[in-house]
């Protein structure tokens, strides 16, 4: 088998892969992505929520206050499945 032979066979080939691929993508069926209001979970009224934004806008001042020590322990407990009377 000559060189130009087999170049012609491995174009072949390729062309014949490529169509196969081409043919497996576009037969697939395409799944509409969830809009993202659908996929974010709007929580209720949550007490704990609202005092974690209040100690961010304290800043550094959240340190010495005694509600965001509570507010980041409750946060604490409930991160790692705690209950508050288990501390």
């Amino acid at each position: 088998m000559d060189g130009k032979m087999l170049a012609r066979l491995g174009a072949v080939m390729f062309v014949a892969v490529a169509i196969t691929a081409a043919v497996i993508e576009l037969s697939r069926k395409e799944e509409t992505p969830a809009s993202p209001s659908d996929r974010l979970v709007q929580p209720g009224h949550d007490p704990l929520r609202e005092g974690q934004r209040r100690c961010q806008q304290l800043g550094q001042k959240a340190a010495d206050d005694a509600e965001c020590l509570r507010v980041w322990a409750e946060t604490r407990d409930r991160f790692l499945g705690r209950s508050p009377e288990g501390r």
